[in-house]
């Protein structure tokens, strides 16, 4: 059913995994497709109380596919046909977010850019104890945008969303749980384990209870979160074809091509 993504159900829990290991799990607009589609499909399931996401191989997610010609060579499109692609990242991390049953991410490795805003979107987030998180997106001339300055103001407050907003700062998992981006820190290598293990305190509560107060806890974080983003993806738009943008990615691409010195 899914090509990008692998999605396994047992005792009323769903495991969702990212699964582009050879790019690092990065977002393509496919991805964020069936990532919208799985996230439907979950939330209509009764047999589903709680969602993990995870990625295969060595992280979470690299974030957006800065390779996908479906994202970015698109010039020659419609203007409706780019702003539907441009508009993915948000829908996909809303789609997650509005899902009725609690949802976790097991981060392993490290969740960057469109990674961490997936998972920003989910109710909590499990780090690997040496794992890190980042959001490049400003040192590549793209504004932060899938709905994710909300919502990183919701868990950290102002000033810490702006220092990782702006400063495109690598925070390590120990720092990470301390300002209130990671909820709890695991072991190398059992990021999912210990998911699994809060997913089964989840289960031993009454669902609609748990529900419900998902729903009200939601709803008052997000008061004026559609106000502010919803027209994000057209800032995107207009950032990413500016001539600072495209030679801000021109050089990260030249910095990844480099051979590393052993």
């Amino acid at each position: 059913m899914y090509r990008t993504l692998k999605l396994e159900v047992k005792q009323a829990i769903a495991t969702v995994t990212l699964n582009r290991p050879e790019v690092r799990n990065a977002m393509s607009a496919q991805l964020m497709r069936e990532m919208i589609a799985c996230a439907g499909r979950i939330a209509a399931r009764r047999d589903v109380d709680v969602a993990i996401v995870r990625g295969s191989g060595v992280c979470f997610s690299a974030g957006a596919d800065l390779k996908d010609r479906a994202r970015w060579s698109n010039a020659a499109q419609s203007l409706d046909a780019q702003r539907e692609i441009a508009a993915l990242g948000y829908r996909m991390a809303r789609a997650w977010e509005e899902v009725p049953q609690i949802t976790l991410a097991a981060i392993e490795g490290y969740a960057i850019g469109g990674g961490l805003a997936l998972a920003a979107a989910l109710d909590w987030r499990v780090m690997a104890k040496n794992s890190f998180v980042s959001l490049p997106e400003i040192a590549l001339g793209i504004p932060l945008t899938w709905g994710t300055l909300p919502r990183l103001v919701n868990l950290l407050g102002p000033a810490t969303a702006k220092r990782l907003t702006i400063l495109c700062e690598r925070v390590p998992a120990d720092e990470a749980l301390a300002i209130g981006l990671a909820d709890w820190i695991a072991p190398p290598g059992k990021a999912l384990k210990t998911a699994q293990q809060i997913a089964a305190k989840v289960l031993a509560l009454p669902r609609n209870s748990v529900r419900m107060s998902k729903e009200s806890i939601n709803a008052y974080a997000g008061i004026g979160a559609h106000a502010a983003s919803h027209m994000a993806h057209d800032q995107v738009q207009l950032a990413a074809g500016s001539a600072e943008a495209k030679a801000a990615r021109e050089a990260f691409a030249l910095r990844r091509a480099k051979p590393r010195r052993r």
